[in-house]
């Protein structure tokens, strides 16, 4: 089992940006995807980006490509979430999941999350 911790939350003015980190200590012996997602009240955890072990698998979500930017740091069990442009839509709890499946459904273990506030 692996354990996450989100950080780097917090509030921004729209057109502004904010780095997520996420790191992971545990069974990180293993070869894990790891992805964010994010969720707002009513809604379902939606799919935001993923990178796996080596880097040769990134996705993002249509609403985030070309704004985000998702790496990782093996050596420091970490997973990063550079967000640019950000958008009042983007508002939302950003949640890491590490996941021995590559895809973009979640799966595996999810850390607590961290609240991005886009101000207009």
């Amino acid at each position: 089992q692996v354990q996450l911790v989100e950080s780097g939350g917090g509030l921004v003015q729209a057109g502004g940006s904010l780095r997520l980190s996420c790191v992971a200590s545990g069974r990180t012996d293993r070869s894990y995807a790891m992805k964010w997602f994010r969720q707002v009240p009513g809604k379902e955890r939606e799919f935001v980006a993923g990178i796996n072990r080596g880097g040769s698998w990134i996705y993002y979500a249509d609403s985030v490509k070309g704004r985000f930017t998702i790496s990782r740091d093996n050596a420091k069990n970490t997973v990063y979430l550079q967000m640019n442009s950000l958008k009042p839509e983007d508002t939302a709890v950003y949640y890491c999941n590490a996941d021995s499946i590559t895809t973009t459904r979640p799966g595996g273990s999810w850390g607590q999350g961290t609240q991005v506030t886009v101000s207009s």
